[in-house]
């Protein structure tokens, strides 16, 4: 039997939910308690009206929020590189060449290096807040080593994205199309079952357009929902393909025409940002205040790998989106949580209101706008996930 429990006296309350509260797009309820039943969300609204429960916790004056949801991570891994960061910081540009030392540390590593790996930075996001994340495959580019990479993030998230397509595997340099062949055929057979996306990285120094259709499209015969990493290093067809194909996210999106954002808002496809990548290789900031202005549904997310974006903290990313990307607090909050929902097509997590995943977090100030104003402090004070609590 399931036990109620009412959190009481929130500063501040963000349910996502415009229909509660300020009528905002946040939503937000002052002086605000959540009931949550089992692992659901099933009263939220002010203190003083709260119905009765069997367990009580007093959040003192804080704030509240739903728990952020990170749509785009690479998490399935081993190594690091440190010294290519340390040269791009002292001087040296950044291509995609970096991933093959990635590749080849991870084809190196065992299941249980590659899984204590992936664990590891699950729980370090879970204390900073991240209770729903997506990971990808991409850092094995061999049928067998995709294959487990997406065994492996399956049995901590149903969110898992096959991106055999990361780059042109090392084995197949002189030959591009038969790597094609091989992601769109014996790998994605092996490596659908343990996905539900399919992700290319559509790039000069990776896939053009031609060849990110021809994969995106053999995954969705698969039956898996096409991504797709876009417009990151230059601008190219990837934001286009991905409203063509109704991919339910295009990632990166920093070298868009008028005709990208206005496809984009047209759309059901969301622009995820990932300000960690730009923080990490000094690249020019994605201009979210275009997109949102024009009407895009916009997410923001960590990119967490070991290559451009090292962290795994949607609190900072969230600063950085404030002071980089011209994004105001309340957008950014947005974005991570219920921006990141919507990347990944789900409407049960990114909100609290009734009948959502009892998905929240506590944070040590009275409001949600101090994940912005006060970058680098650890805020998150609670964490619970599907009713009980984490952290």
């Amino acid at each position: 039997m399931s036990s109620s429990t009412v959190i009481t006296n929130i500063a501040t309350l963000v349910t996502n939910d415009p229909s509660l509260g300020d009528g905002s797009p946040l939503g937000l309820v002052q002086d605000a308690a959540v009931v949550l039943d089992g692992d659901r969300v099933v009263w939220t609204g002010e203190s003083s009206k709260a119905p009765a429960t069997d367990n009580r916790v007093d959040a003192s004056g804080r704030a509240v929020l739903p728990g952020f949801v990170d749509s785009h991570s690479h998490l399935v891994f081993a190594g690091d590189r440190t010294q290519e960061f340390n040269a791009r910081m002292s001087g040296r540009s950044y291509t995609a060449g970096g991933i093959r030392t990635t590749v080849a540390a991870t084809r190196a590593a065992s299941d249980a290096e590659l899984e204590a790996n992936l664990t590891r930075y699950l729980d370090e996001a879970l204390r900073q807040g991240t209770t729903t994340f997506e990971t990808k495959s991409g850092y094995g580019l061999t049928v067998e080593d995709e294959s487990r990479a997406l065994r492996l993030a399956a049995k901590h998230t149903d969110e898992v994205t096959y991106l055999g397509a990361h780059i042109v595997s090392p084995d197949y340099a002189d030959d591009p199309a038969a790597y094609v062949a091989l992601v769109t055929g014996e790998m994605l057979d092996a490596c659908a079952p343990h996905a539900r996306w399919i992700d290319v990285f559509c790039e000069k120094g990776a896939f053009d357009g031609d060849q990110a259709r021809a994969i995106l499209t053999a995954g969705k015969a698969k039956g898996l929902h096409p991504r797709i990493h876009a417009n990151q290093l230059s601008h190219g067809p990837g934001v286009q393909l991905a409203v063509e194909l109704d991919a339910a996210s295009a990632d990166h999106c920093t070298h868009l025409t008028d005709a990208d954002v206005d496809a984009l808002a047209h759309s059901s496809t969301v622009a995820t940002l990932l300000p960690g990548a730009e923080f990490s290789t000094r690249a020019e900031w994605p201009d979210a205040r275009r997109l949102l202005d024009a009407g895009v549904t916009v997410a923001l997310s960590t990119d967490c790998n070991p290559g451009s974006s090292f962290t795994s903290s949607l609190p900072f990313c969230i600063a950085l989106a404030v002071r980089d990307m011209r994004m105001t607090p309340d957008e950014a909050v947005w974005s991570a949580t219920a921006g990141g929902a919507a990347a990944l097509r789900r409407t049960d997590v990114g909100r609290l209101s009734p009948g959502a995943r009892a998905d929240l977090m506590l944070l040590d100030a009275p409001s949600h706008v101090h994940l912005a104003y006060r970058p680098g402090v650890p805020l998150v004070s609670g964490v619970w996930r599907g009713g009980v609590r984490v952290v």
